[in-house]
């Protein structure tokens, strides 16, 4: 993935949620994770952003025709709750802020991961 292009994408999500917090990005799994007030709101993959759904706006993705990043796992492929967008979203700020705000509202509703067990 172009580091032009991440970095053109960092800009864009900073442009589309103003107040919210920063945007930043990291390197994750062959891909980078894209994050907001440092939680994880997005992945990309092959160049592709997928943001984070859950029950509450999957449904939203799945109507604007988004579809779920999937990658295969050892037995069967693993759909991941981050998914695609529509491509004119990636065109401007405006019409990506509907779409970053809710994958950030979805990552908000996220419970926080459990304590190990000692």
């Amino acid at each position: 993935m172009s580091a032009d292009w991440l970095a053109h994408l960092r800009d864009l999500c900073a442009q589309a949620v103003g107040d919210l917090g920063p945007v930043s990005t990291r390197a994750m799994f062959g891909g980078h994770g894209l994050y907001l007030d440092g939680r994880i709101v997005g992945v990309v993959i092959d160049g592709a952003l997928y943001l984070k759904v859950d029950p509450d706006t999957r449904a939203r993705f799945a109507d604007a025709g988004g579809a779920p990043f999937v990658y295969r796992g050892q037995a069967r492929p693993i759909e991941m709750s981050y998914w695609s967008l529509p491509e004119a979203a990636l065109d401007s700020a405006d019409l990506l802020r509907p779409w970053l705000r809710l994958a950030h509202a979805a990552a908000l509703r996220k419970p926080p991961p459990r304590a190990p067990r000692r």
